[in-house]
């Protein structure tokens, strides 16, 4: 199971919930999609393996990465890959739409993980599977994170009540 969750926006209430379900659900890894905001945000994940991309929000990336290092979690520019249990997974924020776009139209993965429009999402696209597991952006109408069983190529959503 992977834990997924993107453009938390400094919301320490429900990045604290996210990483209970997570733990509870026992992650291999959490993927990150970006828009962390605050780097004092990244010490919640600790005692996960998250692997964080930077989004078109995230300011302080240096200190981002010194954080992202102090937990022993992995820290990507535009895009990072994994590859697990013989399936391919591409991640990134999703502002960029042609770096977007490329990864989905390689057809190199088989799924593309993404956020950036604090809305959640489960697309197919060719025989790419787009994953957006919303935001957890203040103000927005609902908070999600999504759990992704890549052996039964299942996504589950989870809505966090505040």
């Amino acid at each position: 199971m992977i834990g997924l969750i993107s453009d938390t926006h400094d919301n320490v209430f429900g990045i604290r919930k996210a990483v209970e379900i997570f733990k509870k659900n026992e992650v291999v890894c959490v993927i990150h999609c970006g828009d962390i905001i605050a780097p004092v945000t990244v010490k919640l994940f600790a005692g996960l393996k998250v692997l964080f991309v930077k989004g078109n929000c995230d300011g302080d990336v240096p200190m981002i990465k010194k954080k992202v290092d102090e937990i022993s979690g992995s820290f990507y520019e535009k895009f990072g890959e994994l590859d697990y249990k013989g399936k391919s997974i591409a991640f990134t924020h999703g502002n960029d739409a042609a770096l977007l776009k490329q990864l989905i139209s390689s057809k190199r993965y088989d799924y593309v993980i993404r956020g950036h429009t604090h809305e959640s999402g489960d697309e197919m696209d060719g025989s790419t599977r787009v994953i957006n597991p919303g935001t957890l952006y203040l103000g927005s109408e609902k908070y999600t994170i999504a759990l992704l069983d890549v052996e039964n190529d299942e996504v589950r959503f989870i809505e966090l009540n505040q």
